[in-house]
């Protein structure tokens, strides 16, 4: 997970050339509880860094997904339509969206900085 960064609503982010893959983090999902549904954007959509691109509507709550960039959707998980259950199984490989053509991103933590920052929510 070395090439992971946080955000402090929780999304994580990875940047492959490119195209950068976001999720929600096992902090995220542990705190949320069952994952039942998930409001995905549409490819093609416009996301803007520190706004919400979607939901996810778990068994305790309904929470904003937070975009960490700005930036083209080129990519929407369409399996979590099916099997929202797969961000609370494997939180880290479950994406939700790819996005593109990014023009800012969010102050983002590294692993070490984000564990450190939920301690401190817990």
């Amino acid at each position: 997970m070395a090439d992971i960064k946080f955000t402090k609503t929780h999304e994580w982010v990875t940047k492959d050339g490119e195209v950068y893959a976001i999720g929600i983090s096992d902090f995220a999902q542990k705190s949320l509880g069952d994952v039942v549904f998930v409001n995905l954007p549409e490819a093609g959509d416009e996301v803007s860094k520190g706004e919400s691109f979607g939901d996810v509507e778990s068994v305790k709550a309904v929470s904003d997904l937070m975009s960490p960039v700005s930036g083209t959707v080129t990519e929407v998980n369409e399996d979590l339509n099916d099997a929202p259950e797969k961000l609370n199984s494997d939180p880290y490989g479950a994406w939700i969206i790819r996005v593109s053509d990014v023009s800012d991103t969010e102050e983002l933590m590294d692993e070490a900085a984000y564990k450190e920052f939920c301690s401190k929510e817990e």
